[in-house]
């Protein structure tokens, strides 16, 4: 009787004398082909951004958007820096101010950043009261705080919501005995910092540059415009009999803003051992460049979104850039955002952020349908698809923006920039261009892709900033 030692392997017993009556499995799996799948990747998102924007040619790599003349200028946010001593306005920034547009006098601005005062207001308690004497413009370095003023029948009602890098009080610094037509109150916990009109007028009194820029904007803001903030096209309208009519012209901006393509590239490097003996049965070379292509398409949309230049983010009007009122994304905000622009196609939001939607929907026993995009269900507002993006960032305090847009030229809306035709040309506006092979036997290939986005109109885009999502 044989005893086997349970300790023993089995592949490291004796083998049974008897022989074997068939090819074993081990000495087949020498000759056949194991089924396997391409290289995967957990990077791939759905990249509804690229899928979604209509792609306009930019011969020449810029393109030029021209706009009716527009007098309100500057309408932008304005970045602070924060430090154990307290925060503290970056000199340049006040430049986003519409009476400080194009100044670019930095020991002006840095003398006037210098001027700010900081402040804290807890929640409840009003910065500024309706009816007193507005002589000082606020910047809100953090926190929430409600625009009130009186309503149609006497009770109070909430004009606006504004917070981190907002301010108010820019029209009042360069007009003399006005006063507040509003109410200002802090929502949450709020670190303003303020700047005195008496600091603002001396700064213009020792300042002639200053003054003569102060006084340029106080003849443009006289000008008629429309409630866009465009020259009026003078118009006749209503009249009888032979009244002389009025005469008018277009005016366009002077400047008008371009857009240049950006690039974003890499060197893919295959040394030819591997791309000469392991290329079957699935081509070594195209596996990697694949997955190459993969990464810049994502990087792509990041830039997209995130650019500090042309990215959707960044390039958001003042006027269409609103705030969640109590922090979450309740239906009212997604209203908000969706009424401040005719054909708004989609939202774009994170995934995380669209789950925050859909919790806040059903706490109201809401249950929006979900809409067909390009064969897929995805979840909708008003029959407005919100399409998920990763690339919107997530702040330490879980908060994030939902963007909604208007596409295409016809409609005056987003569009994407590219240009086709480029030597090498693997995919629109993408090429893998040979570079070589050096010493080492490595193969080099140069791949790059041209993109850019375009705002046409300031209401083609909108973002709900500040959405909590962590609740």
């Amino acid at each position: 009787m044989t005893v086997t030692d349970p300790s023993v392997d089995v592949a490291e017993q004796p083998q049974s004398s008897q022989p074997l009556l068939s090819l074993s499995t081990a000495a087949a799996a020498n000759l056949a082909t194991t089924t396997k799948s391409v290289p995967q990747m957990q990077e791939i998102t759905s990249r509804w951004l690229l899928r979604m924007l209509p792609w306009v040619e930019a011969a020449g790599g810029t393109f030029r958007v021209n706009h009716r003349l527009t007098y309100t200028v500057g309408d932008g946010q304005i970045t602070f820096d924060t430090s154990s001593a307290g925060v503290r306005i970056i000199p340049g920034e006040l430049r986003e101010l519409p009476v400080l547009r194009g100044f670019d006098d930095p020991e002006v601005l840095r003398g006037l950043a210098d001027q700010c005062e900081q402040r804290e207001f807890e929640p409840g308690s009003a910065l500024v009261e309706m009816g007193q004497p507005a002589d000082q413009v606020f910047f809100i370095a953090h926190g929430k705080v409600n625009k009130i003023g009186p309503g149609k029948y006497g009770e109070q009602t909430v004009l606006g919501t504004l917070a981190d890098g907002d301010y108010f009080g820019d029209r009042e610094l360069v007009e003399s005995q006005d006063s507040w037509t509003f109410t200002i109150t802090a929502a949450t916990a709020c670190t303003v910092l303020a700047l005195p009109q008496q600091a603002f007028e001396e700064m213009v009194g020792r300042s002639a540059a200053l003054q003569a820029h102060v006084e340029r904007f106080r003849t443009h803001s006289r000008r008629p415009r429309n409630k866009r903030g465009e020259a009026v096209i003078a118009l006749s309208a209503g009249h009888t009999g032979e009244p002389e009519l009025a005469g008018t012209f277009v005016d366009y901006e002077t400047n008008p803003r371009e857009y240049e393509l950006s690039v974003a590239q890499t060197v893919l490097r295959v040394h030819t051992r591997v791309a000469d003996l392991y290329s079957q049965p699935m081509n070594q070379t195209e596996q990697q460049l694949r997955l190459t292509i993969e990464a810049l398409r994502e990087t792509q949309e990041d830039e997209l979104i995130n650019n500090p230049e042309f990215g959707l983010l960044h390039n958001v009007d003042f006027q269409h850039r609103i705030h969640a009122r109590t922090g979450p994304p309740t239906p009212s905000d997604m209203d908000a955002l969706l009424a401040r622009r005719r054909k708004t196609r989609f939202f774009l939001a994170h995934p995380q952020t669209i789950a925050a939607i859909g919790r806040e929907c059903n706490r109201r026993g809401i249950y929006p349908p979900s809409v067909d995009v390009d064969g897929r269900q995805v979840q909708a507002w008003r029959g407005v698809p919100i399409l998920p993006c990763n690339k919107i960032p997530i702040t330490e305090h879980r908060t994030s923006s939902i963007l909604a847009m208007r596409i295409g030229l016809e409609d005056e809306g987003v569009i994407g920039l590219h240009q086709t035709g480029i030597p090498d040309e693997v995919e629109p506006g993408l090429n893998v261009r040979f570079m070589g092979i050096d010493e080492r036997a490595i193969i080099s290939y140069l791949v790059s892709t041209y993109y850019s986005v375009a705002v046409l109109v300031p209401d083609a885009l909108g973002v709900l900033d500040n959405v909590e999502i962590g609740r």
